[in-house]
């Protein structure tokens, strides 16, 4: 789960890192009374999106005056968004945040991720900041400082003073890195998250250390005991497909391809995938209706599925085991009388009241395409396909 940046650094901000003063607005008014409240003659408008690379995109304003302030706020507010991290499809601008642009000195990064391979946090920072990670990567490795944090000691502060002094800070500066770098951690740590950028993390000329931007994503899988960060969703920002399917317990990931999937059980859906791809087709999308898919849950599936215009063929893979076949059989009837199918649809059946389910298909005077076997469904399902598309 991602968070936009004015909550990223609200979070921050609790554990003591130090950030600029800002006020989030959904109005170009509000965005001019958070300008008069914080103070000042310099601020920035910022777009609020789950999206990095920003300023690139237009999407960061810097204002001498409330006129400005007031016209970068309308400008930004209703816009889709395009970075080159949301896709040409962009990302709605539904409130900006104004935060005050004191000057600094130095741009530095700092990020915390979950890796996974290590099964260890890493911390990583440079001297490069306001540039894009992958940029550092790839053009200056060596400017990228690592350290790996054992999980049974969490960060030390000898470790902090190191990535700082690597920083390039001096004494003054040093012990104010410290403390970002170790209250950033214990927020990371703290509140479950998956990965955390700072970037830029600025030097002031007074040598203050300031989180100037700050993206979050958390564990999904711990949200339940994070409910201040849970409340903190924003559906707008992500696939509304993905938002009615979770409302359903429901697990879907829209794809790009032409095949439409309803299957129970992860490992089954990617299998599924797999052999579309096998046969020659392409998915569109990851659904699992899970292990106790009552007919409502598979009618819903089927309009998640028939809301992408690309899906030219459905296929239904069910190998039952805690679901029943019949079930199953009983909720594509349903789904296919309740909801307008005009696509091929393709259904193969196995394991629990598989007979039962097959009979129900049967004698439901549905046109559908069954098959035994997953290979078989695949195939007929990418036929189908290249048929439906021949036919238009």
């Amino acid at each position: 789960m991602d968070v936009h940046e004015y909550q990223a650094k609200e979070l921050l901000a609790g554990f003591g890192v130090a950030v600029p003063k800002g006020a989030v607005a959904f109005s170009p008014d509000q965005a001019v009374y958070a300008a008069t409240e914080l103070g000042g003659s310099f601020w920035a408008v910022k777009a609020q999106i789950h999206a990095g690379a920003r300023g690139k995109a237009g999407g960061i304003k810097l204002c001498r005056t409330y006129n400005e302030v007031r016209d970068a706020a309308k400008e930004l507010l209703g816009k889709r968004l395009v970075t080159i991290q949301t896709g040409p499809e962009g990302k709605p601008v539904q409130r900006v945040y104004v935060e005050t642009a004191d000057p600094f000195e130095r741009e530095l990064y700092l990020g915390y991720v979950l890796d996974r391979k290590a099964e260890r946090v890493r911390v990583i920072a440079s001297q490069r900041g306001g540039m894009d990670i992958e940029e550092i990567a790839a053009s200056e490795p060596e400017a990228l400082i690592q350290v790996v944090v054992e999980p049974a000691v969490g960060l030390q502060q000898f470790q902090a003073r190191e990535i700082a002094f690597q920083l390039g800070l001096n004494i003054k500066q040093v012990s104010a890195a410290v403390k970002t770098i170790m209250n950033a951690y214990r927020a990371f740590r703290d509140c479950d998250g998956t990965m955390l950028e700072i970037n830029p993390l600025v030097v002031t000329k007074d040598d203050r250390v300031l989180a100037l931007d700050a993206k979050m994503s958390f564990d999904d899988n711990a949200m339940f005991r994070r409910r201040n960060i849970a409340d903190m969703h924003d559906p707008s920002q992500g696939d509304p497909r993905e938002a009615q399917a979770a409302e359903h317990n429901l697990n879907y990931i829209g794809l790009e391809g032409e095949i439409g999937c309803i299957v129970n059980g992860a490992g089954l859906a990617m299998a599924t995938m797999d052999m579309i791809k096998h046969a020659g087709g392409e998915p569109a999308n990851f659904l699992d209706v899970g292990g106790g898919a009552s007919p409502e849950r598979v009618a819903t599936a089927f309009r998640l599925v028939l809301s992408d215009r690309n899906v030219k063929a459905i296929l239904v893979n069910i190998f039952a085991g805690i679901n029943r076949c019949d079930w199953i059989a009983e909720g594509v009837v349903k789904a296919a009388r309740e909801v307008q199918i005009e696509v091929p649809l393709i259904v193969r059946l196995a394991g629990t009241n598989v007979e039962a389910g097959q009979k129900i298909l049967s004698e439901s005077g549905l046109d559908l395409i069954t098959a035994d076997t997953l290979t078989e469904a695949a195939r007929k399902a990418v036929q189908a396909c290249s048929d439906a598309k021949r036919a238009h």
